[in-house]
């Protein structure tokens, strides 16, 4: 982010200068602009994603031996890939300095694509039966302003090529995650037995705040006195940390089966978003994680088996801050009309 901030402080000094030494040409008899545009963006910087709860980014396929309880994973992957994939379209309000240099503010909405973020599926040794399933699927929603100064070489032809950069703030954003299926777990003493535990989650990311370095590269064809279509190629960086989480919707099913006819041997029993506790359902997001931050303590309460037991269970819970990128290269097209 440091070196994003500083190339385009860099950028709007010699963009300044530009501007100064250009004081002399004629401005436009219309100064004043609005520009609306749509594009899509591609991911040009993919990492590997961030936990889902207690959830690894993986793919991981395992088999249960029913007889003695044990799991063996056959297959492990890691799942990377990048929020900067997606839809983004926006306002742009402009002022031409001079017939070279102009200044914009953009405020822009963008939804990215959907990412399995986690998956995993369990099935029976020795068969095709599977014993347990959960996928987790997440994609960022955000709003952003964008200052930024455009170059161009005021061509008097109907296409005009510009070189335009600035920096990035986002001003709201949220990284949505939905799970879906259930879990497998042995019973212990009971190796034909085996708790199946049901869940529908939505979890919402918030961010800390951060700034971003944009840049593009387009051309304007008019259309008329004071309209023109505009098309560019856009680069945006901007690496984004997780502040705190929040469950939003939560279903949960648990019940035990016989794994060798499939019956119900007990349950099921349920539980909903009320029934989480504050460390359940709020998490804040810490650099260090240690012995003072509120973690899970690994003792499980036989009452409620499914309910993870923290430190203290009426406070957020604590985990390491998590990061990604919201950037990506991409295709704008718009309209630009002069006031």
């Amino acid at each position: 982010m440091t070196k994003s901030i500083t190339i385009s402080l860099i950028a709007i000094s010699l963009c300044t200068s530009f501007s100064l030494q250009a004081q002399d040409k004629p401005a436009p008899a219309k100064r004043f602009y609005l520009k609306a545009a749509g594009g899509y963006f591609f991911s040009v910087s993919p990492g590997q994603f961030p936990k889902v709860g207690a959830y690894d980014p993986r793919e991981t396929y395992q088999t249960y031996n029913t007889s003695t309880g044990a799991t063996s994973v056959t297959s492990d992957k890691v799942l990377t890939g990048s929020y900067g994939a997606g839809v983004r379209g926006g306002l742009t309000a402009g002022f031409d300095i001079n017939n070279y240099v102009a200044v914009e503010l953009s405020a822009n909405y963008y939804h990215s694509k959907t990412n399995l973020m986690t998956h995993q599926v369990t099935t029976a040794e020795g068969s095709s039966t599977v014993l347990g399933s959960v996928e987790s699927h997440g994609h960022v929603n955000a709003i952003d302003v964008a200052p930024s100064i455009v170059l161009n070489p005021a061509s008097k032809g109907k296409l005009n090529p510009y070189v335009r950069i600035g920096v990035v703030v986002p001003v709201w954003g949220r990284l949505y995650i939905e799970t879906a299926g259930y879990k497998a777990s042995s019973v212990t003493g009971a190796p034909t037995l085996l708790s199946q535990v049901s869940v529908q989650r939505k979890e919402a990311v918030k961010p800390n705040m951060t700034v971003g370095f944009q840049g593009a590269l387009g051309v304007t064809y008019k259309l008329g006195n004071n309209l023109s279509l505009f098309l560019e190629t856009e680069y945006r960086n901007v690496p984004v940390q997780s502040k705190s989480k929040e469950v939003k919707e939560y279903a949960e099913t648990l019940k035990v089966i016989n794994v060798t006819n499939g019956a119900t041997v007990s349950g099921p029993t349920s539980r909903g978003l009320n029934d989480l506790s504050t460390a359940e359902r709020y998490t804040d997001y810490q650099t260090t994680v240690n012995t003072s931050s509120n973690t899970p303590t690994g003792v499980t309460d036989p009452a409620h088996p499914t309910q993870t037991q923290y430190k203290d269970n009426n406070k957020p819970a604590n985990d390491l801050k998590s990061y990604i990128n919201i950037g990506g290269l991409g295709l704008n097209l718009g309209i630009k009309f002069r006031i």
